[in-house]
Protein backbone atom coordinates (compact mmCIF):
# COMPACT_ATOMS: atom_id res chain seq x y z
CA UNK A 1 0.00 0.00 0.00
CA UNK A 2 2.83 2.37 0.90
CA UNK A 3 4.61 1.58 -2.36
CA UNK A 4 1.43 2.32 -4.32
CA UNK A 5 1.08 5.71 -2.60
CA UNK A 6 4.67 6.70 -3.47
CA UNK A 7 4.13 5.77 -7.12
CA UNK A 8 0.90 7.80 -7.23
CA UNK A 9 2.51 10.95 -5.78
CA UNK A 10 5.47 10.69 -8.14
CA UNK A 11 3.14 10.43 -11.12
CA UNK A 12 1.26 13.58 -10.08
CA UNK A 13 4.53 15.55 -9.75
CA UNK A 14 5.75 14.34 -13.14
CA UNK A 15 2.52 15.34 -14.88
CA UNK A 16 2.61 18.79 -13.22
CA UNK A 17 6.17 19.41 -14.40
CA UNK A 18 5.37 18.43 -17.97
CA UNK A 19 2.40 20.83 -18.01
CA UNK A 20 4.58 23.73 -16.78
CA UNK A 21 7.35 22.87 -19.25
CA UNK A 22 10.03 22.70 -16.56
CA UNK A 23 12.15 19.96 -15.09
CA UNK A 24 11.20 18.68 -11.67
CA UNK A 25 13.23 20.13 -8.80
CA UNK A 26 14.94 17.42 -6.83
CA UNK A 27 14.07 17.27 -3.17
CA UNK A 28 16.29 19.29 -0.87
CA UNK A 29 19.21 17.51 0.75
CA UNK A 30 21.87 18.74 3.11
CA UNK A 31 23.18 21.07 0.35
CA UNK A 32 23.23 24.82 1.13
CA UNK A 33 21.06 26.94 -1.14
CA UNK A 34 22.99 29.96 -2.48
CA UNK A 35 21.03 33.24 -2.51
CA UNK A 36 21.77 35.25 -5.69
CA UNK A 37 23.85 38.32 -4.98
CA UNK A 38 22.48 41.47 -6.59
CA UNK A 39 25.21 44.05 -7.15
CA UNK A 40 24.23 47.48 -5.88
CA UNK A 41 24.85 50.39 -8.25
CA UNK A 42 27.14 52.99 -6.71
CA UNK A 43 25.20 55.97 -5.35
CA UNK A 44 24.94 58.77 -7.86
CA UNK A 45 26.73 61.93 -6.88
CA UNK A 46 24.71 65.12 -6.90
CA UNK A 47 25.47 67.17 -9.99
CA UNK A 48 27.64 70.21 -9.35
CA UNK A 49 25.80 73.42 -10.27
CA UNK A 50 27.31 75.31 -13.18
CA UNK A 51 27.36 79.08 -12.86
CA UNK A 52 28.39 81.53 -15.55
CA UNK A 53 29.53 84.93 -14.33
CA UNK A 54 30.60 88.01 -16.25
CA UNK A 55 32.91 90.67 -14.85
CA UNK A 56 34.36 94.00 -15.86
CA UNK A 57 37.36 95.62 -14.25
CA UNK A 58 41.02 96.50 -14.48
CA UNK A 59 44.59 95.34 -14.05
CA UNK A 60 46.67 98.18 -12.66
CA UNK A 61 45.83 101.33 -14.62
CA UNK A 62 44.50 99.38 -17.59
CA UNK A 63 40.72 99.60 -17.72
CA UNK A 64 38.18 97.82 -19.91
CA UNK A 65 38.87 94.26 -18.78
CA UNK A 66 36.03 91.87 -19.76
CA UNK A 67 36.01 88.47 -18.02
CA UNK A 68 33.82 85.38 -18.34
CA UNK A 69 34.14 82.73 -15.62
CA UNK A 70 32.37 79.36 -15.41
CA UNK A 71 32.28 77.96 -11.88
CA UNK A 72 31.59 74.26 -11.22
CA UNK A 73 32.18 73.55 -7.55
CA UNK A 74 35.71 74.71 -6.83
CA UNK A 75 36.72 74.66 -10.50
CA UNK A 76 36.97 77.84 -12.59
CA UNK A 77 37.36 78.12 -16.36
CA UNK A 78 36.80 80.98 -18.76
CA UNK A 79 38.50 83.76 -20.68
CA UNK A 80 39.19 87.48 -20.63
CA UNK A 81 40.00 90.24 -23.05
CA UNK A 82 40.61 93.96 -23.10
CA UNK A 83 37.68 95.88 -24.54
CA UNK A 84 39.97 97.94 -26.78
CA UNK A 85 41.90 94.89 -28.02
CA UNK A 86 39.42 92.03 -28.31
CA UNK A 87 41.87 89.06 -28.31
CA UNK A 88 40.68 86.38 -25.87
CA UNK A 89 42.98 84.88 -23.21
CA UNK A 90 42.14 81.46 -21.72
CA UNK A 91 41.69 81.07 -17.96
CA UNK A 92 41.85 77.96 -15.72
CA UNK A 93 41.87 77.81 -11.95
CA UNK A 94 40.01 77.20 -8.73
CA UNK A 95 38.38 78.80 -5.71
CA UNK A 96 38.86 77.15 -2.32
CA UNK A 97 36.54 76.83 0.68
CA UNK A 98 37.75 80.18 2.02
CA UNK A 99 36.91 81.89 -1.31
CA UNK A 100 40.54 82.43 -2.36
CA UNK A 101 40.97 82.21 -6.12
CA UNK A 102 43.97 81.00 -8.06
CA UNK A 103 43.52 81.46 -11.83
CA UNK A 104 46.17 80.84 -14.48
CA UNK A 105 46.07 82.48 -17.92
CA UNK A 106 47.30 80.98 -21.19
CA UNK A 107 48.06 82.34 -24.64
CA UNK A 108 46.79 80.81 -27.89
CA UNK A 109 49.77 78.42 -27.96
CA UNK A 110 48.87 77.06 -24.51
CA UNK A 111 51.76 78.75 -22.72
CA UNK A 112 51.03 80.15 -19.27
CA UNK A 113 51.48 83.92 -19.32
CA UNK A 114 50.20 85.03 -15.93
CA UNK A 115 48.33 84.22 -12.75
CA UNK A 116 45.54 85.90 -10.77
CA UNK A 117 45.45 85.45 -6.98
CA UNK A 118 42.72 87.09 -4.94
CA UNK A 119 39.47 86.81 -3.02
CA UNK A 120 36.01 85.92 -4.37
CA UNK A 121 33.53 87.96 -2.31
CA UNK A 122 29.93 89.20 -2.42
CA UNK A 123 29.09 92.88 -2.13
CA UNK A 124 26.15 94.33 -0.23
CA UNK A 125 23.97 94.33 -3.34
CA UNK A 126 24.62 90.62 -3.91
CA UNK A 127 26.99 91.11 -6.84
CA UNK A 128 30.39 89.43 -6.82
CA UNK A 129 33.76 91.10 -6.59
CA UNK A 130 37.17 89.51 -7.19
CA UNK A 131 40.25 91.48 -6.17
CA UNK A 132 43.88 90.66 -5.64
CA UNK A 133 47.15 90.64 -7.58
CA UNK A 134 48.10 89.57 -11.08
CA UNK A 135 51.66 88.52 -11.83
CA UNK A 136 53.83 86.63 -14.27
CA UNK A 137 54.01 82.85 -13.60
CA UNK A 138 57.31 83.39 -11.73
CA UNK A 139 55.72 86.02 -9.46
CA UNK A 140 57.31 89.04 -11.14
CA UNK A 141 55.50 92.20 -12.30
CA UNK A 142 52.91 91.94 -9.55
CA UNK A 143 49.99 94.30 -10.22
CA UNK A 144 46.67 94.83 -8.43
CA UNK A 145 43.50 93.77 -10.25
CA UNK A 146 39.82 94.28 -9.48
CA UNK A 147 36.77 92.65 -11.12
CA UNK A 148 33.11 93.53 -10.58
CA UNK A 149 30.26 91.27 -11.65
CA UNK A 150 28.03 92.48 -14.44
CA UNK A 151 24.29 91.76 -14.09
CA UNK A 152 24.17 89.34 -17.03
CA UNK A 153 22.02 86.24 -16.50
CA UNK A 154 21.31 84.46 -19.78
CA UNK A 155 20.23 80.81 -19.58
CA UNK A 156 21.31 80.00 -23.12
CA UNK A 157 24.33 80.53 -25.35
CA UNK A 158 23.86 84.25 -25.96
CA UNK A 159 26.85 86.44 -25.08
CA UNK A 160 27.73 90.11 -25.42
CA UNK A 161 30.47 91.33 -27.72
CA UNK A 162 31.68 94.91 -28.16
CA UNK A 163 31.22 96.63 -31.51
CA UNK A 164 33.32 99.69 -32.30
CA UNK A 165 33.05 102.65 -34.62
CA UNK A 166 36.22 104.71 -35.05
CA UNK A 167 36.28 107.53 -37.56
CA UNK A 168 38.26 110.72 -38.10
CA UNK A 169 38.21 113.52 -40.63
CA UNK A 170 41.06 116.03 -40.76
CA UNK A 171 39.21 118.45 -43.02
CA UNK A 172 36.18 118.60 -40.75
CA UNK A 173 38.45 118.25 -37.70
CA UNK A 174 36.47 115.56 -35.92
CA UNK A 175 36.90 112.13 -34.35
CA UNK A 176 34.27 109.52 -33.50
CA UNK A 177 34.93 106.77 -30.99
CA UNK A 178 31.83 104.67 -30.25
CA UNK A 179 31.36 101.33 -28.52
CA UNK A 180 28.10 99.44 -28.21
CA UNK A 181 26.95 95.91 -27.26
CA UNK A 182 25.82 93.18 -29.61
CA UNK A 183 24.63 89.68 -28.77
CA UNK A 184 26.16 86.62 -30.43
CA UNK A 185 25.43 82.90 -30.27
CA UNK A 186 22.19 81.06 -30.97
CA UNK A 187 19.91 84.09 -30.91
CA UNK A 188 16.16 84.26 -30.58
CA UNK A 189 14.16 86.76 -32.66
CA UNK A 190 14.04 88.99 -29.57
CA UNK A 191 17.82 89.08 -29.25
CA UNK A 192 18.19 89.76 -32.96
CA UNK A 193 15.77 92.67 -32.62
CA UNK A 194 17.74 94.01 -29.66
CA UNK A 195 20.90 94.08 -31.80
CA UNK A 196 19.06 96.05 -34.46
CA UNK A 197 17.70 98.58 -31.96
CA UNK A 198 21.12 99.19 -30.41
CA UNK A 199 22.78 99.64 -33.79
CA UNK A 200 20.05 102.04 -34.87
CA UNK A 201 20.45 104.14 -31.71
CA UNK A 202 24.22 104.49 -32.14
CA UNK A 203 24.01 105.24 -35.86
CA UNK A 204 21.41 107.92 -35.15
CA UNK A 205 23.71 109.61 -32.65
CA UNK A 206 26.57 109.58 -35.15
CA UNK A 207 24.33 111.10 -37.83
CA UNK A 208 23.17 113.84 -35.44
CA UNK A 209 26.77 114.67 -34.56
CA UNK A 210 27.79 114.99 -38.20
CA UNK A 211 24.76 117.13 -38.97
CA UNK A 212 25.63 119.49 -36.12
CA UNK A 213 29.13 119.82 -37.57
CA UNK A 214 27.67 121.56 -40.60
CA UNK A 215 27.30 124.66 -38.41
CA UNK A 216 30.94 124.47 -37.26
CA UNK A 217 33.48 126.26 -39.53
CA UNK A 218 36.06 124.11 -41.29
CA UNK A 219 39.56 124.34 -39.83
CA UNK A 220 42.64 125.38 -41.78
CA UNK A 221 46.01 123.76 -41.21
CA UNK A 222 47.20 126.90 -39.38
CA UNK A 223 44.44 126.70 -36.80
CA UNK A 224 45.09 124.69 -33.66
CA UNK A 225 41.70 124.89 -31.97
CA UNK A 226 40.67 121.67 -30.27
CA UNK A 227 38.81 119.36 -32.60
CA UNK A 228 35.23 118.14 -32.52
CA UNK A 229 34.57 114.78 -30.97
CA UNK A 230 31.87 112.21 -30.27
CA UNK A 231 32.45 109.48 -27.69
CA UNK A 232 29.90 106.76 -26.90
CA UNK A 233 30.30 104.17 -24.17
CA UNK A 234 27.85 101.95 -22.34
CA UNK A 235 27.15 99.92 -19.22
CA UNK A 236 24.79 96.99 -18.67
CA UNK A 237 22.19 97.56 -15.95
CA UNK A 238 20.47 94.19 -16.45
CA UNK A 239 20.50 91.42 -19.05
CA UNK A 240 18.23 88.37 -18.74
CA UNK A 241 16.23 86.18 -21.10
CA UNK A 242 13.30 88.57 -20.54
CA UNK A 243 14.77 92.06 -20.15
CA UNK A 244 17.85 93.94 -21.29
CA UNK A 245 18.62 97.40 -19.91
CA UNK A 246 21.56 99.37 -21.33
CA UNK A 247 22.77 102.84 -20.36
CA UNK A 248 24.79 104.81 -22.91
CA UNK A 249 27.05 107.72 -22.00
CA UNK A 250 27.33 110.13 -24.93
CA UNK A 251 30.00 112.81 -24.82
CA UNK A 252 30.32 115.56 -27.41
CA UNK A 253 32.61 118.49 -27.90
CA UNK A 254 32.31 121.14 -30.60
CA UNK A 255 35.25 123.37 -31.44
CA UNK A 256 35.13 126.65 -29.55
CA UNK A 257 32.78 125.44 -26.80
CA UNK A 258 33.61 126.23 -23.17
CA UNK A 259 33.56 122.55 -22.20
CA UNK A 260 32.38 119.15 -23.45
CA UNK A 261 28.84 117.96 -22.80
CA UNK A 262 27.76 114.53 -21.65
CA UNK A 263 24.29 113.02 -21.62
CA UNK A 264 22.90 109.59 -20.82
CA UNK A 265 20.55 107.66 -23.03
CA UNK A 266 18.99 104.28 -22.34
CA UNK A 267 17.58 101.29 -24.14
CA UNK A 268 15.20 99.12 -22.13
CA UNK A 269 14.13 96.14 -24.20
CA UNK A 270 11.51 93.45 -23.57
CA UNK A 271 12.85 90.39 -25.38
CA UNK A 272 9.72 88.25 -25.79
CA UNK A 273 7.61 91.08 -27.15
CA UNK A 274 10.44 92.43 -29.33
CA UNK A 275 9.84 96.00 -28.15
CA UNK A 276 11.60 98.94 -26.61
CA UNK A 277 9.94 99.81 -23.31
CA UNK A 278 8.54 103.18 -22.41
CA UNK A 279 8.39 104.09 -18.75
CA UNK A 280 4.60 103.81 -18.66
CA UNK A 281 4.74 100.25 -20.02
CA UNK A 282 5.78 98.81 -16.67
CA UNK A 283 3.16 100.52 -14.54
CA UNK A 284 -0.53 99.84 -14.11
CA UNK A 285 -2.88 101.90 -16.30
CA UNK A 286 -3.73 105.09 -14.48
CA UNK A 287 -1.04 104.62 -11.82
CA UNK A 288 0.49 107.86 -10.54
CA UNK A 289 4.01 106.58 -11.08
CA UNK A 290 5.53 109.96 -11.98
CA UNK A 291 4.40 111.42 -8.67
CA UNK A 292 5.90 108.45 -6.80
CA UNK A 293 9.22 108.66 -8.68
CA UNK A 294 9.41 112.43 -8.25
CA UNK A 295 8.70 112.30 -4.51
CA UNK A 296 11.37 109.66 -3.88
CA UNK A 297 13.96 111.31 -6.16
CA UNK A 298 13.60 114.80 -4.63
CA UNK A 299 14.05 113.44 -1.10
CA UNK A 300 17.02 111.30 -2.13
CA UNK A 301 18.79 114.09 -4.06
CA UNK A 302 18.43 116.48 -1.13
CA UNK A 303 19.81 113.79 1.17
CA UNK A 304 22.79 113.18 -1.15
CA UNK A 305 23.55 116.90 -1.35
CA UNK A 306 23.32 117.36 2.42
CA UNK A 307 25.71 114.43 2.93
CA UNK A 308 28.37 116.35 0.98
CA UNK A 309 28.16 119.25 3.41
CA UNK A 310 29.65 122.50 2.05
CA UNK A 311 30.62 120.62 -1.11
CA UNK A 312 27.01 119.84 -1.94
CA UNK A 313 26.31 121.80 -5.13
CA UNK A 314 22.62 120.94 -5.51
CA UNK A 315 20.17 123.59 -4.36
CA UNK A 316 16.59 122.77 -3.46
CA UNK A 317 15.03 124.90 -6.20
CA UNK A 318 17.04 123.13 -8.92
CA UNK A 319 16.24 119.72 -7.47
CA UNK A 320 12.51 120.38 -7.27
CA UNK A 321 12.46 121.79 -10.79
CA UNK A 322 14.56 119.08 -12.41
CA UNK A 323 12.87 116.18 -10.62
CA UNK A 324 9.26 117.36 -10.66
CA UNK A 325 6.69 114.80 -11.94
CA UNK A 326 7.19 115.36 -15.66
CA UNK A 327 7.93 112.58 -18.15
CA UNK A 328 10.69 114.76 -19.61
CA UNK A 329 12.53 114.62 -16.27
CA UNK A 330 12.43 110.82 -16.19
CA UNK A 331 13.50 109.87 -19.70
CA UNK A 332 16.79 108.29 -18.62
CA UNK A 333 15.98 105.21 -16.54
CA UNK A 334 17.31 101.69 -16.24
CA UNK A 335 16.07 98.41 -14.85
CA UNK A 336 18.05 96.68 -12.12
CA UNK A 337 17.29 93.77 -9.81
CA UNK A 338 17.01 96.22 -6.93
CA UNK A 339 14.79 98.87 -8.48
CA UNK A 340 14.49 101.61 -11.03
CA UNK A 341 17.63 103.63 -11.73
CA UNK A 342 17.01 107.31 -12.59
CA UNK A 343 19.73 109.40 -14.25
CA UNK A 344 19.75 113.19 -14.03
CA UNK A 345 22.22 114.68 -16.49
CA UNK A 346 24.39 117.72 -15.81
CA UNK A 347 22.35 120.93 -15.49
CA UNK A 348 19.11 119.04 -14.77
CA UNK A 349 19.09 119.22 -10.97
CA UNK A 350 22.14 121.42 -10.40
CA UNK A 351 24.99 123.34 -12.05
CA UNK A 352 27.39 121.79 -14.56
CA UNK A 353 30.06 121.57 -11.86
CA UNK A 354 27.83 119.21 -9.86
CA UNK A 355 27.88 116.72 -12.74
CA UNK A 356 25.24 114.04 -13.38
CA UNK A 357 23.25 112.60 -10.50
CA UNK A 358 21.76 109.14 -9.95
CA UNK A 359 18.89 107.85 -7.82
CA UNK A 360 17.89 104.22 -7.28
CA UNK A 361 14.17 103.89 -6.53
CA UNK A 362 13.69 100.49 -4.80
CA UNK A 363 10.80 98.34 -5.93
CA UNK A 364 9.46 98.49 -2.38
CA UNK A 365 8.68 102.18 -3.03
CA UNK A 366 6.67 101.22 -6.13
CA UNK A 367 4.38 98.57 -4.65
CA UNK A 368 0.87 98.77 -5.99
CA UNK A 369 2.01 100.75 -9.02
CA UNK A 370 3.87 98.13 -11.06
CA UNK A 371 1.91 95.83 -13.35
CA UNK A 372 2.27 92.34 -11.83
CA UNK A 373 2.08 90.63 -15.22
CA UNK A 374 4.42 93.18 -16.82
CA UNK A 375 8.16 92.94 -17.44
CA UNK A 376 9.05 94.01 -13.88
CA UNK A 377 6.34 92.15 -12.00
CA UNK A 378 8.56 89.34 -10.74
CA UNK A 379 11.08 91.77 -9.25
CA UNK A 380 8.54 93.61 -7.08
CA UNK A 381 8.12 91.80 -3.77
Amino acid sequence: MRTLLIILVSSIILVSCKRSGTNPTPPATNQTVQTPVVEQAPPQQASVPREIKYFTGSIGNTQGLKVKLVREGDKLTGSYSYQNVGASIELKGSVDKDSYVNIEEFDTAGKQTGIFKGLWASKEDGALNIAGNWSRPDGSRKTAFSLHEEPIHFSGAAEFTVKKVKESNKKRNYTIDAEYPQLTGLLSPGFEKFNQEVTRLVQRKISEFKKNLEEVPEMTTEQTTSGNSLDIGYSIALATDDLISIQFEIGTYYSGAAHPNSISQVLNFEVEKLRTLRLRDVFKPGAKYLEALSSFAIKDLKKQSAANGPNGLLDEASIERGARPSIKNFESWTITRKGLGINFDAYQVGPYAAGPQHVLVPFSALKGLVEASGPWGKYVK
